[in-house]
């Protein structure tokens, strides 16, 4: 039975680590946007003010809190409910993502000189860079990246005609 379960855990430990790392790739711009246009400075200071035990729980309040979407998600995906499913997923993964990568910016020192957090920060970080170099990994962003391109060439098409059309109903009229 051991036997069985080793390789069904390494598998879903993947596939978690692959959609957490998909969605950190749209969760680390929208937490820069926050970062710049929201200024919460009381609030960032009284953050930054913590020692480390205190920033840990801090930190992992949205991860307690929000980690339970993915099987609530999945129940709704399962009972026929489809679209809530993926819905609820996609906004609790990147709501619980915004708020960890916001708080970890913020207390990245301190947390690191826990020494639990810093072995457990070092293996998170390896086994990112093991998914990073995998092939299929390096498959899925030549994807993306074509997708990014055809979706900027379409928007330069659209942007360019309706500027072309825009033009010619602006020409003055002649006047007799």
């Amino acid at each position: 039975m051991k036997r069985i379960l080793k390789p069904v855990t390494y598998v879903l430990a993947a596939i978690y680590f692959l959609v957490d790392a998909v969605f950190m790739a749209v969760a680390r711009p929208v937490a820069r946007w926050i970062g710049r246009h929201f200024e919460f400075r009381r609030l960032r200071g009284w953050i930054r003010s913590l020692p480390p035990y205190p920033s840990l729980a801090l930190f992992s309040v949205p991860v307690i809190i929000l980690e339970p979407i993915k099987p609530l998600a999945a129940y709704l995906a399962a009972t026929g409910q489809f679209v809530s499913g993926a819905a609820t997923f996609i906004v609790g993964e990147l709501l619980k993502l915004v708020l960890v990568e916001r708080l970890f910016h913020l207390t990245r020192d301190k947390l690191m000189r826990i020494p639990a957090f810093a072995w457990a920060y070092g293996k998170y970080v390896a086994a990112r860079a093991w998914l990073q170099a995998t092939e299929a990994w390096r498959a899925i962003r030549a994807l993306a990246r074509a997708a990014k391109n055809t979706v900027a060439r379409a928007k330069a098409k659209l942007v360019g005609r309706f500027s072309k059309l825009a033009a010619s109903r602006i020409r003055p009229r002649q006047t007799r």
